[in-house]
């Protein structure tokens, strides 16, 4: 969410107050503004248009993806639906607003939504860690239809994106009410709006990268706390394949910069007049394994520089719609990607979407870089399994505002599709929920990860209010909506801030950290975008961890139902003979029944040659038909 970045405390209500009545008395007075040339609004005609609202009520709708169950927050994370409830005071002072009067009642809870906020997800053999603004919840998912609560932990600070590796627990921490003591009492807000400055400086406040030994699940024990100038909006966990001793810590910080009077060595001055700037940059914390407690900030790379020229300043939007054309310099990274397998990092940094080179984990340094008008902020980044495309989202609004309307042009708050040429990113397509949203549903691409069906690329994605959505894009030119699950939103005449932050495949099931309401837990069932055998195909691929921003290839085991995943791609693209297709399917019936003896391999083996000279119409057939050879050529019960 890059609205956290504007969480000056002295600024934020005046941020907030833009984003929910600035907005909506302009559309009020002047009607939406006309589409751009060449671009379309969303479908209202689309199902999920005109949903009912209500919190734990609101209508439904869904193609392909079954709701298992809502767990919803524990009661030290509910702030409820009251704008005079007992927790809006608490929750608007953790963001720097002191007097809940100082918010009309109409909005508070739109405010105070975010100091409850679910946020980030990571996994774990069978835990899921759901981060909070307020600390962190721990889940036992090893029955999905009947995941239990194992630990709730206060500890404010947001965003609370987790990650983990091993034992330990990695937690971003970046608003000005994060203590080192995870204490919920916060800072006298002297920044405040009507204040006279931002915070002041302390030496008991904690903004960074937090530390937990989670060796016993039950009591997480922080074990280090790396502080840095502008606090950690989110982070990424690099594993060195060549480093065992290690693991590092991309922070990705986009808030103010503290005081040096709070943390040595800060300022926040522009590069021609401070040229150790906090600004400009990322840190790469180094964790040792064996001694947690003595992580620390070992590089801080200026990947937004020059070389050549030595500047520290080197790239900007190209100026995009959001600043009405005017460049604006790129100081921050939102979001990092790394995968290591291919030594390369995508970097969604605010005005550009880069690409980093990683093969020294400690050393990154930017390869790439491009920009587009239609894009307001560079929000996060996927690649595809092979890594030959990346995904990057704009978080257009923040995150915060309703950017899914009929009057909000396709291509801004989109995802943008690349092919990854060596180094270089080059524009394919972009791909925005087609559905319309209503005026109080904040809506707008955010974070997903890969579905891993053999033959296709496909994300799942969050989209707030939006609901989540199925995204092919095996075809980056062209990619296409296939199944989808939404809610109608959670007031009718009022922004309530809701929705998906998070929606993830782990381990043949979604879960989304709904931001009001809990954890969701979903499955996919077949359509005719989508077949039972390419969701069985799917659930083999297992994972024993899941850093969504530390991408690992994934592979498929020589599995028969994964041959008839491919064999139903063929059919649906076309590809091979309806002939072909029968004798296939007969083959790989009778192998299973058989339990693929001497005879009913010998057929696959046929089989397979005569596939070996199918000349496909494309490389992606091609591509399915090479893969669907090696399984039968050489099938594992």
């Amino acid at each position: 969410m890059s609205k956290v970045q504007s969480l000056k405390s002295l600024i934020f209500l005046a941020c907030m107050l833009l984003v929910f009545s600035g907005t909506s008395a302009i559309v009020a007075q002047n009607g939406p503004k006309p589409l751009p040339p060449g671009m379309k609004g969303a479908d209202s005609n689309d199902p999920r248009a005109k949903l009912s609202p209500g919190l734990f009520d609101a209508g439904e709708a869904a193609v392909g993806i079954k709701h298992i169950s809502l767990l919803k927050k524990p009661a030290a994370f509910d702030l409820g639906i009251d704008p005079e409830g007992p927790k809006i005071g608490t929750a608007l002072n953790a963001l720097g607003i002191p007097d809940p009067k100082m918010v009309p009642a109409q909005m508070r809870l739109s405010f105070a939504g975010l100091a409850f906020a679910n946020s980030d997800l990571a996994f774990q053999g069978n835990r899921l860690f759901l981060g909070n603004f307020y600390g962190v919840n721990i889940y036992d998912i090893s029955d999905p239809v009947d995941t239990k609560l194992l630990t709730s932990m206060v500890c404010p600070g947001g965003q609370g994106d987790v990650s983990v590796y091993k034992n330990l627990m990695f937690m971003s921490v970046e608003m000005p009410n994060g203590r080192l003591d995870c204490g919920e009492q916060g800072f006298p807000a002297t920044g405040a709006p009507g204040g006279n400055g931002p915070p002041a400086a302390s030496k008991d406040r904690f903004r960074g990268v937090r530390i937990f030994d989670i060796s016993d699940i039950s009591s997480p024990k922080q074990v280090g706390a790396v502080q840095t100038c502008r606090g950690s909006h989110t982070h990424t966990l690099v594993v060195d394949p060549k480093d065992k001793e290690n693991v590092y810590i991309y922070v990705s910080g986009t808030s103010f910069v503290r005081p040096g009077e709070e943390l040595e060595g800060c300022s926040g001055g522009p590069p021609d007049k401070d040229p150790n700037t906090a600004l400009f940059r990322i840190e790469v914390i180094k964790v040792p394994l064996k001694a947690p407690q003595d992580s620390k900030v070992v590089n801080a790379p200026r990947i937004f520089g020059d070389p050549k020229t030595g500047a520290i300043n080197a790239l900007n939007d190209g100026g995009s719609h959001e600043s009405q054309g005017r460049p604006q310099e790129t100081n921050q990274c939102h979001d990092i990607t790394v995968y290591s397998e291919i030594g390369l990092a995508a970097g969604a940094c605010a005005g550009n979407g880069i690409l980093l080179d990683i093969k020294d984990p400690a050393n990154p340094k930017r390869v790439e870089a491009v920009n587009d008008p239609n894009y307001a902020y560079w929000h996060s980044a996927s690649f595809s399994n092979d890594g030959k495309k990346v995904v990057f989202t704009d978080e257009w609004g923040g995150g915060m505002g309703p950017r899914c309307r009929e009057s909000d042009p396709n291509k801004w708050g989109a995802n943008a599709l690349f092919h990854l040429n060596g180094t270089k990113l080059e524009f394919k397509n972009y791909y925005k929920l087609p559905a319309a949203q209503s005026s109080t549903e904040n809506c707008v691409a955010h974070n997903g990860s890969l579905v891993p069906v053999p033959g296709r690329d496909i994300k799942v994605q969050a989209w707030y209010q939006g609901g989540i959505s199925l995204m092919d894009f095996t075809d980056a030119a062209n990619p296409v909506e296939i199944g989808y699950f939404d809610r109608g939103p959670i007031d009718s005449k009022m922004l309530v801030m809701g929705g998906s932050w998070s929606a993830y495949w782990y381990n043949g099931r979604i879960y989304s950290a709904e931001i009001a309401r809990g954890l969701d837990i979903f499955e996919l069932e077949p359509t005719e975008y989508l077949s039972q055998n390419e969701i069985d195909a799917a659930k083999l691929v297992r994972f024993d961890v899941l850093n969504v921003q530390n991408q690992e290839r994934y592979d498929w085991p020589r599995k028969l139902v994964v041959a008839k995943a491919y064999v139903d791609q063929l059919e649906r693209s076309k590809a091979i003979s309806s002939t072909q297709i029968r004798e296939l399917r007969q083959a790989i019936a009778t192998a299973e029944t058989s339990n693929l003896d001497k005879k009913s391999k010998s057929k696959l083996k046929n089989l397979a040659s005569s596939l070996q000279k199918t000349k496909a119409a494309d490389e992606v057939n091609a591509g399915r038909i090479r893969a669907l050879v090696e399984v039968l050529k050489s099938p594992q019960v």
